[in-house]
């Protein structure tokens, strides 16, 4: 099994993000792209000592971008995943 820290690399504070956690319990995390659902159920379980209902992934590609000299240069691709925790927990992200 990988280590927890290199399979969660951030949880992800966006507006979505925080209207996901008010209403619903669920936490968007940034993650490895080779990571599967048991392996991030397992390091968000170990991370945070929280109790994971279910993992849905997102695979994003990263943006192109054209530089002043018109070079274009692509970010690297990303990997997203929604997890829901059991009603009570939570994570605290201060």
């Amino acid at each position: 099994m990988k280590h927890p820290n290199t399979v969660v690399k951030a949880v992800l504070t966006s507006e979505k993000g925080l209207a996901m956690q008010e209403k619903q319990n669920r936490y968007m995390v940034r993650v490895d792209r080779a990571a599967t659902k048991p392996e991030i159920k397992a390091a968000v379980e170990d991370l945070f000592n929280v109790t994971v209902l279910s993992v849905n992934t997102q695979n994003h590609e990263g943006k192109k971008r054209v530089l002043r000299n018109r070079k274009t240069v692509q970010a690297p691709d990303w990997k997203r995943a929604i997890v829901a925790l059991k009603p009570g927990d939570k994570i605290d992200l201060l």
